[in-house]
């Protein structure tokens, strides 16, 4: 086993190896625009921007740069992602011009029951949070590092250990801790504590690491440079896997610790069997671009493309602000609707993908909108059954309550010869499962809480042996006449299906920038009674809508400090070869946007 992480995994910024007084560390600069040729990338850190946009000048394509970014993210970000977790990977091949994904979500276990979220001693759900979430029982297979090698070998030039070596070097010499670093760490101090290698690794000597100080992760520099060397076996079999399978079956609580921690069921043939999925992205045309998603098991691309089509018929680029904004939060709810009743795993459920996404269901749900009130919520679902009139029927269920987590990370990345890659990945929770597994430096995800909490046969997302729970990942490419338009993408639960749609609405029809669509202030409607909204939002438009019968409350919940809804990564391709590169300027301590060549800002 690779040595374990010492008190000098944290390195006080006043002191060098010598003990001898060393300059200060500084934060990096983050750009959260930039503009420039050669290709791009933007990602919520600006370490592991930096790193993609070194493997873009050394000659790398945009998927080795994409991998390599989000190798870096599982360092600097890794309660949001990491080789623990798993994701959805969409990209755009510039000599096919075809969009391709991978489905790269963890998977349940085996022996996963049906009633693994109840508690036996009382016949109800395990109490979500703090409980069900640090749990063992919430760990599925994680896909992150397959999924990174199945598209380096379709589609990159790098091998794995080439892609992630940058991110090894980064952990072994640390990275400057930042207000959300920390913050994060705080948000988590009781989950953590209650993890023995957890407390070691984040909580040195009881507290988060303060910010301006150097955080190394030694542990997983080991772990990468293993997976680099010895490949996925490394990962999925052999020692590293029986460590993880003994972690999650038998988690290492801290003495003492007043939660439960339950124990899980993922074993060493779970992880030998796991298989990153190629699927076909889902597509809708808008605005006469063509709008790439990610099929099921992700419920990103469905709906999404569903409130699209909603909205196409409304023409909401002629309206004003205030009847816009109506329109784009009914046609949310509608969408949500349809996801709760409709949208699972295709290996166990029927999904009626090409229903949801085509242009009669859409204009049938779209003329249920009154465009002076906003419905009643929650909507009953529609029927996609192919028969359309111009205001259909409904039925009678209705979606059921939401646990998704708000974490999660997003990277955008282009090269020079026109590929593109849009890629969000997770380890669900912000911190996953809380649960480290000893002397390798990774979280493992909870992504198993994102089934429903009760087995019901109806559900589309209800718990089964080897299935992928519903996401709403919605990393996103736009087409226009075949080539790339915008990428994007946003971690935050749910809320990162109405993120992606109200940053493609704020660009494509309310004539903002692409700087200005991300760092607009933003609106949650999920088909829910309230609608969720940034304090920002509320101010600026809490008043116009009113009359129109919406209820906006402030985001945030009881899990995090954090009122901010989701944190955008973005890429628009100019006329004449350049790239403009976004990410979030405040959100999440604002995010990181760079360029191969850089023209603005200048460096």
């Amino acid at each position: 086993m690779v040595a374990s992480l010492s008190a000098s995994a944290l390195v006080l910024s006043g002191l060098g190896a010598s003990g001898a007084a060393a300059s200060p560390p500084k934060l990096p600069v983050k750009h959260p625009t930039a503009i420039g040729y050669g290709g791009a990338v933007a990602s919520v850190d600006p370490e592991a921007t930096k790193i993609g946009l070194d493997v873009l000048r050394r000659g790398g394509n945009a998927v080795d740069a994409a991998v390599a970014t989000a190798a870096a993210l599982g360092v600097t970000e890794p309660y949001s992602a990491g080789i623990g977790g798993g994701g959805y990977f969409v990209y755009y091949n510039a000599k096919t011009r075809k969009v391709l994904t991978l489905d790269g979500r963890e998977t349940a276990p085996a022996a996963m029951p049906r009633d693994a979220f109840i508690n036996p001693a009382t016949g109800t759900p395990y109490k979500f949070f703090p409980d069900l979430v640090t749990s063992g029982v919430s760990v599925g297979v994680p896909g992150t590092p397959a999924t990174w090698d199945r598209a380096l070998r379709q589609w990159g030039s790098l091998s794995l250990g080439k892609a992630i070596k940058p991110a090894a070097d980064l952990a072994a010499r640390g990275f400057v801790v930042d207000e959300t670093f920390r913050s994060q760490t705080l948000d988590n101090k009781e989950r953590f504590a209650a993890i023995a290698p957890t407390a070691k690794l984040f909580l040195p000597g009881g507290d988060a690491p303060k910010v301006g100080t150097v955080f190394k992760n030694p542990e997983l520099a080991d772990t990468y440079r293993l997976l680099g060397s010895k490949g996925l076996p490394a990962f999925y079999g052999g020692k590293l896997a029986a460590e993880i399978a003994a972690t999650v079956k038998n988690p290492p609580k801290t003495a003492g610790t007043t939660l439960p921690v339950m124990p899980g069921h993922l074993t060493t043939a779970d992880l030998a069997k796991y298989k990153v999925i190629d699927r076909a992205p889902t597509r809708v045309k808008y605005d006469g671009l063509d709008v790439y998603g990610m099929a099921p098991s992700s419920s990103g691309g469905t709906t999404v493309g569903e409130a699209l089509n909603i909205l196409e018929p409304l023409r909401i680029d002629r309206m004003q602000t205030a009847p816009a904004l109506h329109s784009y939060l009914e046609a949310s709810a509608l969408a949500f609707a349809d996801r709760g009743a409709y949208v699972g795993d295709p290996a166990f459920v029927d999904v009626p993908t090409k229903e949801l996404l085509s242009d009669g269901f859409g204009a049938e749900r779209s003329c249920q909108i009154n465009p002076a009130k906003a419905s009643v919520k929650p909507l009953k679902p529609g029927v996609p059954d192919g028969d359309y009139s111009r205001c259909g029927g409904t039925t009678a269920s209705a979606e059921g309550p939401d646990t998704e987590g708000l974490s999660t990370t997003h990277l955008v990345a282009a090269d020079k010869w026109g590929n593109v890659v849009s890629y969000t990945l997770t380890i669900e929770q912000t911190g996953g499962s809380g649960i480290t597994v000893p002397g390798r430096g990774f979280l493992l995800n909870n992504e198993l809480t994102d089934f429903s909490a009760v087995y019901d046969a109806a559900d589309p997302n209800r718990i089964e042996p080897l299935k992928r729970p519903r996401s709403s990942m919605s990393p996103t490419i736009v087409l226009r006449h075949g080539k790339p338009f915008l990428a994007l993408g946003s971690p935050g639960g749910s809320t990162i299906i109405t993120t992606v749609l109200q940053t493609l609405t704020n660009r494509l029809d309310r004539g903002m920038t692409l700087p200005e669509a991300v760092a607009a202030p933003r609106a949650s409607q999920r088909n829910t009674a309230n609608v969720t909204a940034e304090p920002p939002f509320i101010e600026a438009h809490g008043k116009s809508l009113t009359p129109y019968g919406h209820t906006l409350v402030p985001s945030g919940d009881a899990f995090t400090s954090a009122a901010e809804i989701g944190a955008v990564a973005a890429l628009e391709f100019l006329p004449g070869g350049a790239v403009l590169a976004a990410a979030e300027p405040t959100r999440r301590g604002g995010g990181s946007a760079g360029a191969a060549y850089q023209i603005w800002p200048r460096k």
